[in-house]
Formats: C-alpha cells, sequence, structure tokens
C-alpha cells in the first residue's frame, strides 16, 4: 500500500520520516497529475508547493493551527492530506470537491477562497479573534504565485506586521504569477533569491517582521526545520521559500504560463485530450488589438496578470512591445492606470475577466466614472456559469450598469463587437466597457458603427403583441423564443437592446401602442440588472413584464443546463411562460 493511501488526516504523516515524506511528496504528484489530466485543474501551482505542504502539516496541528491559503489553486496537496485524496484518486471522485479551498468540504479549511491576494488579511482576522479570546495557536497565511502584488496582500502585509502576536506568512517565490511576474516588489524578491535572504534591502524587515529564507523551498528537511524555529513564536514572522513551479513535471517546469491550468491531458506526452476548434473572441481581440497598435501608437493593451486568458500569448506580448502592460495581479490599479492612460490622451484597453472585475468597484467609480475618462474595459466570461463558486461572472451587469457616466455595451455578434470597439476606442466621451460574448455568432445585417447615441435600442425584427429584448449573448435565445412563438401564430418584436447602463424610453413607449407583453433576456443575475430597468419603466402602464435571468444566489460548479433549466432559460420554458401570461 502507498504512503498516501494511509493518510486520512495530518496526524497521519508525523510519525513519517523524512525519506517516507519525500515518498508522499512524489505520490502526491502522481496524483496531481492524474486528477488534472483527467478532468482539467490547476497544475504548475500544486506541483511547485508539494513539500511547503506536507512540511506545514508535519510542523502544525490542523486545524488547531489554522493554514489560510492564497490563491487556494495551491491547495490540491492540502486537501489530499486532509481527508480529500479520494476526489485525486478515483475517478468517479474527482467532482465531489473544489478546485480551491471550501470550508464545506473539510475542518481544516476556514475560507471559500478563489481570487487571489487575501491571505494574510484573512489571518489577520482570525489571529485577532484568537488575541481577543485568549487562545493559543498559530495562524499560518502562505501566500505567493504572483499574488504579492495585489493590494489587498499589501495591505494584510502591513497590518500582520504591528500585530505583534503571532501570525506566520509564508510567501511562496516561484518567480511565477499566471505568466512572469510584474511589479518592483518581485525585484526584491530576487535581490533576497541571489543573496540568499541575506540582502540588506529587505521589505519584509523593513515592514518589522522577522525574516527567514529557505533557498530550496521544496526540500522539506530544511523546510520543517525552518518551520520548527517559527512555531509558536509571538511576534509577526514572514518565511520566504523559493519553490519550482511544475516541480516534477517536464513540461510544466519547461513551460510554466502554459500549465498554470491545464484542460485535461496525457500525461505521458503533455498532450490536450480536448482541441479547440473555430472563430473565439481572444483570438478576435487580440489579432484586432495587434493591428490596431501597428496603425496608432496610442493604443496601450492592459492585463492584470492573465494575459493568456485572453489570447495574449508570449508572442502577441512580443509583438505589442511597449504598447502592451501587465500591471501584476492588481486589477484596481489597472482600472485607475487605464483611467489616466486616457486622461493623459492614450487609448487603453483593459481585459479583464467578469469576476475579476468585482474587486474594482471604488476605482470604476472614482478613479474612471467620476472623472469621464475614455478608457475601454472589455468584459469576458460575464454570463451564467458552472464556474466555482468564486468564479462566476454573472454579477457584473448590476455592478456596472448602475454607475454614473459609465456605458456598457452588450454586443450579440462578431460584426457588432468589432464595430463596438472601433468606437470605443476612437470616442472621448464615456468610459466604456463592453462584454464580450461568450460564443461567436454572426450577422448578415448591417451594423452601426456610431453608438454615440447612448442606449438607444435596435429593432431587428417588427411584431406585435409580445415584444422581446434580448441583450447581448441571450441575443440568439431571443430569436430562437421568437421562432417557437411563431409557431403559436405570434409573430413578436425581437430588439437587441445593446446598452445595458440605461433605457430607450422612445422605443418601449412605442411598444405600448401594439404590445401587451415584453420579455427580457440577460445573461446575469436578475436583481438590479437590466431587466428591472425596463420593469420599472412600465410600471404604471398596463404592460405585463417578464424578466428573464440568474437568481441572486451564489452557485458552485452546477452544470449550465440545470441552471438554465432551473431559471426558465430554455426556449421552450420561456415560450411557455410568455403563452400563459397571454391567455
Amino acid at each position: 500500500m502507498s504512503y498516501l493511501e494511509k493518510i486520512n488526516c495530518p496526524k497521519d504523516i508525523k510519525h513519517l520520516s523524512i525519506a517516507q515524506l519525500e515518498a508522499l511528496a512524489s505520490e502526491i504528484r502522481e496524483a496531481i497529475l492524474k486528477r488534472d489530466s483527467t478532468i482539467g485543474g490547476h497544475v504548475g501551482p500544486n506541483l511547485g508547493i508539494v513539500e511547503a505542504t506536507i512540511a506545514l502539516h508535519y510542523t502544525f496541528n490542523s486545524p488547531q493551527d489554522k493554514i489560510v491559503f492564497d490563491v487556494s489553486h495551491q491547495c490540491y496537496p492540502h486537501k489530499m492530506l486532509t481527508g480529500r485524496k479520494q476526489a485525486f484518486l478515483n475517478e468517479e471522485d474527482m467532482q465531489k470537491i473544489s478546485g480551491y479551498t471550501n470550508q464545506d468540504e473539510s475542518e481544516h479549511d476556514f475560507f471559500k477562497v478563489g481570487h487571489t491576494s487575501t491571505s494574510v488579511s484573512l489571518a489577520c482576522g482570525l489571529a485577532k479573534a484568537r488575541d481577543l479570546k485568549g487562545e493559543s495557536h498559530n495562524v499560518i497565511a502562505l501566500i505567493g504565485d504572483g499574488s504579492l502584488s495585489g493590494g489587498e496582500a499589501l495591505e494584510g502585509i502591513s497590518n500582520a506586521a504591528v500585530l505583534n502576536s503571532n501570525i506566520i506568512v509564508i510567501v511562496n517565490d516561484n518567480e511565477m504569477s499566471i505568466a512572469e511576474n510584474h511589479g518592483g516588489i518581485y525585484n526584491n524578491l530576487r535581490l533576497l533569491r541571489e543573496t540568499n535572504g541575506q540582502a540588506e534591502c529587505n521589505m519584509f524587515k523593513a515592514l518589522g517582521f522577522e525574516y527567514h529564507y529557505v533557498k530550496d523551498g521544496n526540500d522539506i528537511a530544511e523546510l520543517i526545520e525552518t518551520l520548527n524555529k517559527v512555531k509558536d513564536t509571538q511576534h509577526p514572522v514572514l518565511v520566504h521559500i523559493h519553490t519550482l513551479k511544475g516541480k516534477g513535471y517536464k513540461y510544466a517546469e519547461e513551460n510554466q504560463e502554459k500549465w498554470h491550468w491545464n484542460v485535461p491531458f496525457d500525461i505521458e506526452s503533455g498532450k490536450e485530450k480536448i482541441q479547440f476548434s473555430g472563430e473565439n473572441y481572444n483570438d478576435i481581440t487580440a489579432e484586432y488589438l495587434l493591428n490596431k497598435v501597428s496603425q496608432d501608437n496610442k493604443v496601450v493593451v492592459i492585463s492584470a496578470g492573465t494575459p493568456g486568458a485572453f489570447g495574449l500569448t508570449p508572442e502577441r506580448r512580443e509583438k505589442l512591445g511597449q504598447n502592451y502592460v501587465d500591471v501584476g495581479i492588481a486589477e484596481e490599479h489597472a482600472v485607475a492606470f487605464s483611467s489616466a492612460l486616457a486622461k493623459g490622451g492614450c487609448k487603453p484597453v483593459f481585459m479583464v475577466w467578469s469576476s475579476f472585475l468585482q474587486r474594482t468597484y471604488d476605482q470604476l467609480s472614482q478613479d474612471l466614472a467620476i472623472n469621464n475618462n475614455p478608457a475601454v474595459i472589455l468584459t469576458y466570461a460575464g454570463a451564467i456559469s458552472s464556474m466555482d463558486v468564486t468564479h462566476l461572472g454573472c454579477f457584473d451587469i448590476p455592478l456596472v450598469s448602475n454607475i454614473p457616466n459609465l456605458v456598457q455595451l452588450a454586443p450579440t455578434a462578431k460584426e457588432e463587437y468589432v464595430a463596438m470597439l472601433d468606437w470605443a476606442l476612437e470616442q472621448k466621451e464615456h468610459p466604456v466597457i463592453i462584454r464580450v460574448p461568450t460564443t461567436v455568432f454572426h450577422t448578415q445585417e448591417k451594423v452601426e458603427t456610431d453608438y454615440s447615441r447612448v442606449n438607444s435600442y435596435k429593432t431587428v425584427q417588427e411584431g406585435k403583441d409580445v415584444a422581446i429584448i434580448a441583450l447581448g449573448s441571450f441575443f440568439n435565445l431571443g430569436r430562437q423564443v421568437s421562432n417557437e412563438l411563431e409557431k403559436h401564430n405570434i409573430r413578436p418584436t425581437l430588439i437587441n437592446p445593446r446598452y445595458t447602463t440605461g433605457i430607450d424610453k422612445d422605443a418601449l413607449n412605442s411598444l405600448k401602442k401594439s404590445h401587451q407583453i415584453v420579455v427580457t433576456l440577460e445573461d446575469g443575475i436578475l436583481d438590479g440588472g437590466f431587466g428591472e430597468k425596463i420593469t420599472r419603466f412600465y410600471g404604471d402602464s398596463s404592460m405585463k413584464v417578464l424578466n428573464f435571468g440568474a437568481a441572486k444566489e451564489f452557485v458552485d460548479r452546477c452544470p449550465l443546463e440545470e441552471l438554465y433549466a432551473k431559471y426558465h432559460l430554455t426556449p421552450r420554458q420561456i415560450v411557455e411562460d410568455i403563452l400563459a401570461i397571454n391567455k
């Protein structure tokens, strides 16, 4: 029997020798590759943190001692040591756990964390609560993999340094973020690595931490020795460990950016089992921006540490040259930076996932919208989805559409998307957010090139009795509903609203003449969303309004088909609801 099969809780590793722990590390790596190669997942971050996780659980006593993971895609080894190994060994169990820490799964997890730079702040809270209750245990924050560049990480570290009690911060320095690191913080980490932690210029010591450096963060014995030194220390301590992202798997070591996360793959060859083909908005946008930069040096493309998610490959980044800026994992800075670039006469394009845009609300309002600077933000994965609860992209419309001055556009097809992007880059009147569609559709209809008449809707099909206002990526759903209604001798009006940030009063008033029902479709939550604006407009009239979208709730890895059925978002269900109210 292998060592891993005998591990059911952290106590089970405490009697093992260093040689046995090293053998366990090899088995954990095999299990990571087995799960990731079967269902996909984070590869490099987890392979690199194996020894550190073993050392943490060998030295400390979880869950009495509390370990908080940052960018918790580093938590696979932790899960295996805390009773969840079957999700890595048995294919039928692999989908039963999250890829992130989740307190619903285990007493050894304290938070659901999928975004980055949060661990030190969370650890500070746990430590303060411990102190107020007169308890005594260790609180450990594991941060790294690029997360030090996030604003919350710096706020947390600044506060932890003056806690005056036990808090241990482990900085996992693998010389990478998702892509390469960016920011002056990483210059100091490099200096500390090059001097074996002895450099006089040490930002952690300057803040007030007791500092320790582990040159080989994949050496279990060295890690255990250092952690034993800092265990139970009654003041803030920072342990800087140098690890290898992707350790133990050739392909992940050689191409660390690509292997940060991967779809299912063949372990032997590294070839992906899923091949993507056809048009996608990553390639469409990246090639568009490359062409734009070649014509206009004022265009600046910005990423917050996730360039590969948007098709900004290393080759494309090299071609963009000085017109590409990666600010590191720092979305808040990216928004303010974009606003100032626009003020300075440039044409910034910040590319960001919808779930990460949530972190920038204050900057969207204060730094961008109040100043009304014409920056462009492209929001990806803004949709109802089957993602982990920490990465849901269905909340951006309420967040964005209710900030004054911001214009959010929701294109329905590739041609419309490109036209909107052209307009957004050249206009000077508004900050513009474009909700990048999830699927590429084409239109044969002529698309407008000027969107300066904000909140003007486009009627695509004239009808009567029923009007369907189908927003953005749900416009194709609107067409399907329209076709189904025609089978019931109802030819509806079909409207592409284009804007999420307001209503077209003239268009909505005109519907009162020959329509009794207005249907809104949006790929996001209903509460505070687009459809509610339409409902409020018709509140004092006899018009009946049906809003279709998602409920305001956190869902976790729920299949999209189930969500659509639950929310009545299939063409059949929508038509049934319309016919029921039309009796």
